[in-house]
């Protein structure tokens, strides 16, 4: 049986619940585009690139770490694990959520006026703190639903607090005027911070309820603490280095952008229009590609425990083929209908026309999620990140060189340029790795 059938249930119910997720989150940014405008929607975004570098050292790499263990270890047929595994992991995961929390709150006001270079980002900031803690063990949580096979739970948590955040936002918005940007920044901060607490409870509950299934007499696998740190630790400290490396391409766009001529507020308004229009209509059918990665770091990683050399191979080049028919019927799509979709949305021309220039990046940026989790899935985690590395620090240095020049056609190429670049890399080592027959064990 290839691996699509067995996984689809899974990949069309993460898919649907991803669909949905998505198309809420681009009609937020519809709703938020038309309420605080683009400049609001650049510093926005700015704001949330420092806090994916924080949100990076709070997960810390759990997430994947929980299912990989969880899939070797069930691989094994050991049961007795679940639990001991989960316990690990989640004091892993509040104890870096607790750090970059207080971390964040503390630096809140230097990373506003020196990283960001706008005051009006520091009440953000400080509101954002202490949804870390319940990211960092949402992560862990989810990551055990995507190992046992239970993936709605997680699925329909999500969506409850995705409606919580719009709708707190919606509601806390009502306060301030378009041009209070540091209010309108600070109530989606404080909005989103409440619906990761609700949804990190949520998976709490349905964990706890879960578990139940496994029988904690059954017999456990060894060492795990030193398994999950093995695990965890180079992937976070991988994570690090390439989301500080991205989190400062994203500060110097506007700033190149400044460089280039433009003013302080057409800067933050083109790096909204691409980043927080174009990219989120774009970004919207990769939730089956998504979706597949992350199922298939379990079942690969079964079948390579298990030695199944062969069904790797056919598995790969089955999700790699269906991903590319997909990508490139995407990429037709948004290209042929870029204007009436960027003016139905948003209303505007800019929006249309960006989104007809990065249409033929789909291809590439969808089979690449899908590479991806290939790799993660074969235990080539940290390839996966050195590659990821490489792409970032080669963005930075086509956004210090090309946007002072060529101000936003230059920051169009380093988007392409940067994706080329990881894709070619990630699918040059998976192609490595199937061939190889040292890679498995019998």
């Amino acid at each position: 049986m290839g691996l699509w059938r067995s996984i689809r249930k899974n990949a069309a119910l993460l898919t649907v619940s991803s669909l949905v997720m998505q198309s809420l989150s681009m009609l937020w940014q519809v709703w938020l585009a038309a309420h605080i405008g683009a400049a609001g929607i650049g510093l926005f975004q700015l704001v949330g690139s420092v806090g994916f570098l924080f949100i990076t050292l709070a997960v810390s790499g759990i997430r994947f770490s929980v299912t990989r263990l969880l899939a070797e270890e069930l691989g094994q047929s050991r049961g007795g694990s679940v639990r001991a595994v989960m316990r690990r992991c989640c004091v892993y995961a509040l104890f870096f959520g607790l750090s970059a929390a207080a971390i964040l709150f503390l630096l809140a006001e230097p990373i506003g006026f020196l990283w960001i270079g706008d005051a009006r980002s520091v009440r953000a900031l400080c509101a954002a703190a202490p949804s870390l803690p319940a990211l960092a063990l949402s992560s862990a949580l989810s990551g055990y639903f995507t190992a046992v096979g239970r993936v709605w739970k997680t699925a329909l948590s999500q969506f409850f607090a995705q409606l919580l955040r719009m709708g707190l936002s919606m509601l806390l918005l009502t306060g301030y005027g378009r041009s209070d940007l540091a209010g309108v920044c600070a109530a989606l901060s404080m909005a989103g911070t409440a619906a990761e607490i609700a949804l990190s409870f949520a998976l709490a509950v349905l964990y706890l309820a879960d578990r139940k299934r496994f029988c904690p007499a059954g017999e456990c696998g060894a060492a795990l603490t030193p398994r999950m740190l093995r695990i965890a630790l180079p992937l976070a400290s991988s994570a690090y280095a390439r989301s500080a490396l991205n989190t400062f391409r994203q500060l110097l766009v506007p700033r190149g952008l400044r460089l280039s001529g433009l003013s302080a507020e057409s800067a933050l308004a083109g790096y909204g229009v691409i980043n927080g229009m174009a990219m989120p209509v774009l970004l919207l059918p990769s939730c089956l590609p998504l979706s597949v990665a992350e199922l298939l770091v379990p079942a690969l990683t079964e079948m390579q425990v298990a030695g199944e050399r062969e069904r790797v191979r056919r598995s790969v080049r089955e999700m790699l083929g269906k991903t590319f028919l997909l990508s490139l019927c995407a990429a037709a799509v948004f290209f042929v209908f870029a204007r009436p979709l960027g003016m139905l949305l948003y209303g505007s021309a800019e929006a249309a026309r960006f989104l007809r220039l990065l249409a033929p990046m789909v291809p590439f940026l969808y089979t690449d999620i899908v590479t991806d989790g290939c790799l993660k899935g074969l235990g080539q985690m940290m390839a996966s990140m050195a590659f990821n590395i490489a792409e970032a620090a080669l963005g930075l240095v086509l956004v210090w060189a090309l946007l002072p020049r060529w101000a936003l056609t230059g920051y169009l190429a380093t988007l392409y340029l940067c994706e080329l670049f990881n894709f070619t890399l990630s699918l040059l080592r998976l192609r490595k790795v199937v061939k190889n027959p040292g890679f498995f064990r019998s």
